[in-house]
């Protein structure tokens, strides 16, 4: 962890640090680009295998370092890992060749392995809604191994103010024994889940070129929405701040005698 920094809970600002966060599969940088508007967030590593995707990240993050490969990725010693592990084994475009964890495009076992060498407080994943019904259950498994605490919810984008619908599973995961903050985290995240104003199921774009080329229309269409790891950065940074004890005396006035109540 880094230096601290102020974050407004409940009303107060406390001062919590700053995580080191390594992003996995980045695309064009949309999970680091909201979890460090949250303000708690700095990234310290991308790894994207698309060469187009991989030169926006340079632009926008430049002398961060960026790995082309997860396979070939070791990790180290970071405060937070996220990424949207590929979807197409869980994608409905895929045309009904769903076929989950026997997909060679499968990469999870290859998060969980960087998870594993870069021992990080919090995991945070994304992927498509397909995933609940196929390998969610497998993920939340290898992470609760671990002794992390899993709290999985669905978060579409119009829950943040997005005219469509494209919902996603997005996973929170926190490891210590010795505090509770997964339930503060999905208590948090919980409360925008209600905000689902009426959104077409259509993935359509609006006022885009019809000269956009493919590789930045790929690359858009693979982005996550930057506002929902914003959100989720918000409710971890409170599950952080630290609490004020509670009040022994139940906010009964003392006894001026020292009698017993």
């Amino acid at each position: 962890m880094t230096q601290g920094l102020a974050h407004t809970v409940d009303g107060v600002g406390v001062e919590v640090p700053r995580l080191r966060l390594l992003d996995l599969f980045s695309g064009i940088g949309g999970f680091s680009l909201g979890l460090e508007r949250s303000g708690g967030f700095e990234t310290v590593a991308f790894c994207e295998i698309e060469p187009f995707c991989r030169r926006v990240l340079a632009k926008h993050w430049p002398g961060v370092p960026i790995y082309d490969d997860i396979r070939t990725l070791r990790g180290f010693p970071v405060d937070a890992v996220c990424g949207g592990f590929p979807c197409q084994p869980y994608s409905t475009a895929s045309r009904g060749l769903q076929r989950g964890a026997e997909d060679d495009r499968a990469l999870w076992p290859e998060m969980l392995r960087v998870i594993d060498e870069s021992n990080p407080a919090w995991v945070v994943g994304e992927n498509v809604a397909g995933f609940d019904s196929l390998d969610l259950e497998r993920v939340v498994s290898d992470l609760e191994a671990r002794n992390y605490e899993v709290a999985p919810f669905e978060i579409p984008a119009c829950a943040v103010g997005h005219d469509h619908w494209r919902p996603r599973i997005w996973l929170c995961a926190y490891t210590d024994r010795d505090k509770q903050p997964g339930r503060a985290v999905y208590a948090e995240v919980a409360r925008r889940k209600e905000l689902r104003p009426i959104a077409s199921r259509a993935r359509a774009t609006h006022g885009l070129s019809a000269r956009l080329d493919g590789h930045r229309a790929r690359s858009l269409g693979n982005a996550v929405v930057p506002q929902i790891p914003e959100l989720i950065g918000r409710a971890i940074l409170t599950a952080m701040a630290p609490h004020p004890s509670p009040d022994p005396s139940n906010g009964l006035p003392p006894n001026p005698k020292g009698e017993k109540s």
